[in-house]
């Protein structure tokens, strides 16, 4: 059996590392950069950062700041035209999961410009061209998309989302700055921080999990685990801890897939605008539970990652009941919505709901193989 890994060209880490955004732009020759993000960072005076850094370097730069939560096919369209009006001829991701996905599709369809009407690019279309270059700049720790070859982009017509897997997409570079993620909101944080536990357990837990991509996710949960709490109270250190173990996370499972909990996350986007990094916290330890007796020692792992005591000497069911204990914990620290009540789940969408998970791409990385039944009893349940 074989196994592939793609990762960024160039990956910048640290504090103050946004100041290596020049360099990269010269080295590489580009003249006009489209700036894709949305109004609140641009308000926020976070986009004042990287658009000063630009014009101290005479380095030529337009905005595209229409991007929303769960972007649609049409933020990426109007995306696109924007980047042929400005007469650009690269990107500049900055933001968290929606500018980033954006950015993919826009720099896809611009290599690649029959697939304009977005939809045709879900799954593994077959693009034949690298995308436009983009150069992300994350300012949430948590979607990695910033080093995956996947995006999601909404189908609001049909109350979709799909997921698009493409190493054409995948950005030149990227920009940890744990400075730019520090003027998040706190609860931006913690969504952001347990999609970022999320994609290490799944990816852990994945059908094509492999030794390499093992590595990287345990490494990641015992990061994010450990930082977390640190991050939301303020704590420099602990931010560029969940910046890059958020990072991590994302090396392994753009290289291997996810499972359930995202497959049951992108419908309750698509359906009810839920963010989709507190979808995930809400399902991640239902899900948990439900998987654990197809998952063999790896909860173990999972929970001596996390810090539970004696994890190597517990019987085994008690070693599963620890790991998802643990993330239960970790989600009420944060002060994450404990029920998808809260977030407006309609008992009549369920049926849809289901099905739409069971049709999304990531679900069939599952280590427990779901039918119709389950994913709605898993819907109640969380």
């Amino acid at each position: 059996m074989t196994h592939r890994m793609i990762l960024n060209e160039t990956a910048w880490f640290g504090a103050g590392s946004l100041h290596h955004l020049p360099e990269e732009v010269s080295r590489r020759g580009m003249r006009k950069a489209l700036i894709v993000t949305d109004k609140a960072l641009a308000a926020a005076g976070v986009l004042q950062r990287v658009t000063d850094l630009l014009t101290a370097h005479q380095l030529a730069w337009a905005v595209y700041d229409e991007v929303v939560p769960n972007p649609t096919i049409r933020t990426v369209q109007q995306g696109v035209a924007a980047f042929r009006a400005a007469g650009a001829d690269y990107l500049i991701a900055v933001g968290g999961g929606s500018p980033q996905d954006t950015s993919k599709a826009i720099g896809i369809i611009i290599t690649n410009p029959g697939f304009e009407d977005v939809r045709s690019l879900e799954g593994t279309a077959p693009t034949r061209f690298a995308a436009a270059p983009i150069i992300a700049i994350p300012t949430t720790a948590g979607t990695a998309a910033e080093t995956t070859i996947n995006y999601v982009i909404t189908d609001e017509e049909n109350r979709r989302k799909f997921v698009c897997v493409d190493p054409h997409c995948i950005p030149k570079v990227a920009i940890i700055d744990a400075e730019m993620m520090m003027t998040m909101p706190a609860s931006l944080r913690a969504a952001t921080g347990i999609d970022a536990l999320t994609h290490a357990i799944e990816g852990y837990l994945t059908r094509d999990a492999w030794a390499m991509s093992d590595m990287l996710h345990l490494k990641a949960i015992k990061m994010i685990s450990q930082s977390l709490r640190g991050s939301m109270a303020g704590d420099p250190e602990a931010a560029e801890q969940m910046a890059l173990g958020q990072y991590v996370a994302g090396m392994g499972f753009s290289n291997v897939g996810l499972g359930l909990v995202h497959g049951m996350a992108h419908p309750l986007g698509a359906f009810y605008n839920v963010p989709h990094g507190v979808a995930n916290a809400i399902l991640l330890p239902e899900v948990m539970a439900w998987n654990a007796p197809c998952t063999g020692e790896k909860y173990r792992d999972i929970a001596r990652a996390m810090g539970v005591r004696q994890a190597d000497s517990l019987p085994l069911e008690a070693a599963r009941e620890a790991a998802v204990a643990a993330v239960r914990q970790l989600c009420r620290d944060v002060n994450i919505p404990l029920s998808l009540r809260d977030v407006g789940l309609q008992e009549a969408d369920i049926p849809a709901l289901a099905q739409a998970a069971l049709d999304d791409v990531c679900t069939g990385g599952n280590p427990r193989a779901p039918d119709l039944e389950a994913v709605m009893a898993l819907y109640r349940h969380s």
